[in-house]
C-alpha cells in the first residue's frame, strides 16, 4: 500500500503582477471581478439560513434581500421558480425580478442516491403538504420540489433534518451532491464499495466554509460498479472503480468533465487511489479549484477550463506538490462497461442472494403520493432501502426471490414498470419552462408525450437508446452525450412563425461510445414535429444498421440526408 495521503494544505499567496489574470486567488487576484464574486465576498452563502429562519420566513417574500434571493439562497437549495405565463421568447429579455415567482424550487440532496423508507416517506409528505405534490427525480439523484413558500422553510428543514436529509449546498458555487452507484455495497459484480468515501467527503467538505466559496459549482461522482453508472465523464472530479495489479481494488481519478455551452469530457489523471484516501484527494482537488479556478469571467469559472489550459500533467503535479504533499500511485484505466444500459432498471441479483428492482418513472416525474406508496412497497417487500439514480430512475433493494413478481406487479399498478420500453427507459428531461427561469421550451410533459408516441409508432423497437430533452443550452439533461439530444430553442415553422422547437444532437454517448453528438447542418425541428422526426431517423437506423451496430455507431457513418 502506498504512503497515506496527507491532508490538503492552503496555498501560499503570491504577489499579483500588473496583469489582473483570471481572478485566481493563488496568483494574488482577490479583488471581486464580477457581481457574483462580490456577493460571495460580502457574505458567505451558508449564513443566509439564519436570515431565512429569523426574518424572511416571518416577513414573507417581499422582505428578502435581492442578493440573498438570487444568490446566497442557492447555498441552501433554493431557487426562485419562473413566474407563470412568461413564454420562452422573453427568457433572455426580462430582468430577473420580472421572471421571479414568489415560490421556490427546493432541491434535497441525496448523496449516493441512498434513501431509507422513513426518509422517502418524509419527502413524500413534504411534497403533498408544501409543494403541491411535486417531487421530481433529477439526473443527479436529488429530489426537486416546486411551489415552496419561504414561510414554510423552517418546518421543511426541521422535517428533513429529523430523518438525516439536507438541502445544504444543493445549489450554489459549492460542492454539490456527491453522486454514487445506487447499488454500492450490494451488487454481485461490484469492484469496490464507494459508500465510505462518499460519507468521508460529506464530513469533510459539505457545509465547510473553507470550501463554500468556489468559482462555480463543483460536481463529484464515486462508483465502484463495472457499469460505470454515475456518468463520471461529465463530473468535475470522479472516482471510478478499478483493480490495481499490485494494490488491488481502488479508484481511477478523472477531472474536468462538464457540459453546458462548452462541453468537455473528463480526463484521467492516471492515478490510482485506495478507498481510505479518496476523501483526501477529493479535498485536494476542491482546494485546488478554489485557489486556482478562474473567477474573472463566470463563463470560464468551471474546472474544465483550468484543466484545458494547464493539461493533465501540470494539474496532477500541482495537486501532488501543493495539496497532497506526496506522489499518487499510477494506475490502470477502467474497463469498458459490459452493457450500454447503465441505469440498473429491471430485476438484478445482489451478492447476498436477494434482488433489487429498478423501475422507470416517466422522465423522472413523480409526486409525493407515489413516493409514499413506494416507501410502503419497499417496507412490505424489502428491507426498507431505496435508491435514486443519475438516470432519473429508482430502485428498491433487498427483495427475496419469492416477492419479486408481486412487487413488480404492484409497481406496475403505480405506473412504475421494471420492464419499460427503450423509449421510457432511455428518455430524460430537465425541468423546462414550467418552472425554470432559464428555459425556452417545455420539456417534462413533452418528454412523456414523446415516449407514448414512440411506443405507439415503433412498438417493436428494442435497441438501447437515450433521448435527452433540455429546455435551454445549459444541458442539465446531458443532451450532448445522448443518442438523440434535444436542445430547446425557438425555431421557425413552415408558416414563418416562431414556435418552440429543438436543435438536434445525434450519436453522443458515454461508456461504450464516449463523445459528443453530431450536429447536422440546418437540422432543427419544431416541438409539434418532434415525434415525426424521431420516428423517421429511427426507421432509417433500423433499415441501415449492421448486425449489432449501436445507434451512435450508425450516426457516425450515416449520410446527412438520413439524419434529417
Amino acid at each position: 500500500m502506498p504512503d497515506s495521503v496527507k491532508k490538503p494544505v492552503g496555498t501560499p499567496r503570491r504577489k499579483a503582477g500588473r496583469h489582473r489574470g483570471e481572478g485566481q486567488w493563488a496568483s494574488g487576484h482577490f479583488t471581486p471581478l464580477n457581481a457574483n464574486e462580490q456577493t460571495k465576498k460580502d457574505d458567505d452563502g451558508l449564513n443566509v439560513r439564519t436570515r431565512i429562519e429569523t426574518i424572511y420566513a416571518h416577513r414573507g417574500f417581499d422582505s428578502i434581500d435581492g442578493a440573498d434571493l438570487r444568490g446566497r439562497m442557492r447555498w441552501w437549495g433554493l431557487y426562485t421558480q419562473r413566474r407563470p405565463g412568461i413564454d420562452g421568447g422573453k427568457t433572455a429579455i426580462l430582468e430577473p425580478e420580472e421572471l421571479d415567482d414568489e415560490y421556490f424550487m427546493l432541491r434535497v440532496r441525496i448523496d449516493g442516491g441512498l434513501l431509507s423508507t422513513e426518509q422517502l416517506r418524509v419527502i413524500g409528505e413534504i411534497s403533498q403538504e408544501f409543494a403541491r405534490g411535486t417531487a421530481d427525480i433529477t439526473d443527479r439523484q436529488n429530489i426537486q420540489y416546486h411551489w415552496i413558500r419561504i414561510e414554510d422553510m423552517p418546518e421543511i428543514w426541521r422535517r428533513l433534518e429529523g430523518v438525516g436529509l439536507s438541502t445544504t449546498e444543493a445549489c450554489g458555487d459549492t460542492p454539490r451532491v456527491i453522486v454514487g452507484s445506487p447499488v454500492a455495497g450490494i451488487a454481485a459484480d461490484e469492484i469496490i464499495d464507494g459508500t465510505p468515501a462518499i460519507e468521508a467527503i460529506q464530513r469533510r467538505v459539505i457545509g465547510n466554509k473553507a470550501y463554500s466559496n468556489l468559482p462555480r459549482k463543483f460536481k463529484t461522482a464515486v462508483s465502484g460498479s463495472p457499469l460505470l453508472d454515475v456518468a463520471h465523464e461529465v463530473n468535475d472530479v470522479a472516482f471510478v472503480g478499478v483493480v490495481h495489479p499490485e494494490y488491488g481494488p481502488g479508484f481511477d481519478v478523472w477531472v474536468g468533465g462538464g457540459l453546458s455551452t462548452n462541453p468537455s469530457l473528463g480526463e484521467r489523471l492516471g492515478a490510482w487511489v485506495p478507498l481510505e484516501e479518496v476523501a483526501d484527494v477529493h479535498e485536494g482537488v476542491v482546494g485546488l479549484f478554489r485557489d486556482y479556478g478562474y473567477r474573472r469571467l463566470r463563463t470560464r469559472a468551471r474546472i474544465k477550463f483550468l484543466l484545458k489550459d494547464w493539461g493533465v500533467e501540470k494539474f496532477r503535479r500541482v495537486l501532488e506538490d501543493e495539496y497532497l504533499l506526496r506522489r499518487m500511485v499510477d494506475g490502470p484505466a477502467p474497463e469498458q462497461p459490459p452493457s450500454e444500459w447503465r441505469d440498473h432498471v429491471g430485476v438484478h441479483p445482489q451478492k447476498d442472494g436477494r434482488f433489487y428492482l429498478g423501475f422507470a418513472p416517466r422522465v423522472g416525474r413523480v409526486d409525493g403520493t407515489t413516493l409514499t406508496k413506494i416507501a410502503d412497497l419497499a417496507e412490505a417487500h424489502g428491507s426498507g432501502r431505496v435508491r435514486t439514480t443519475v438516470h432519473q430512475k429508482m430502485l428498491i433493494l433487498d427483495v427475496p426471490r419469492e416477492r419479486i413478481e408481486q412487487l413488480a406487479e404492484e409497481l406496475e399498478a403505480l405506473g412504475l414498470t421494471t420492464r419499460p420500453s427503450p423509449f421510457r427507459r432511455g428518455t430524460m428531461a430537465c425541468t423546462g419552462i414550467e418552472f425554470c427561469k432559464l428555459a425556452i421550451v417545455e420539456t417534462k410533459a413533452r418528454g412523456q408525450w414523446l415516449i407514448e408516441e414512440m411506443e405507439r409508432r415503433l412498438p417493436e423497437f428494442d435497441q438501447p437508446l437515450t433521448i435527452n430533452i433540455n429546455g435551454c443550452p445549459n444541458s442539465c439533461a446531458r443532451i450532448q452525450v445522448a443518442d438523440i439530444g434535444l436542445k430547446g430553442q425557438l425555431v421557425t415553422d413552415d408558416e414563418g412563425r416562431q414556435v418552440e422547437g429543438f436543435q438536434v444532437h445525434l450519436g453522443g454517448g458515454l461508456g461504450l461510445d464516449p463523445g459528443f453528438g453530431r450536429k447536422v447542418r440546418g437540422l432543427k425541428v419544431t416541438a409539434a414535429g418532434l415525434a415525426d422526426y424521431v420516428e423517421r431517423v429511427l426507421r432509417a437506423y433500423l433499415a441501415q444498421r449492421e448486425p449489432d451496430e449501436r445507434f451512435a455507431q450508425w450516426v457516425a457513418r450515416a449520410d446527412e440526408g438520413d439524419l434529417k
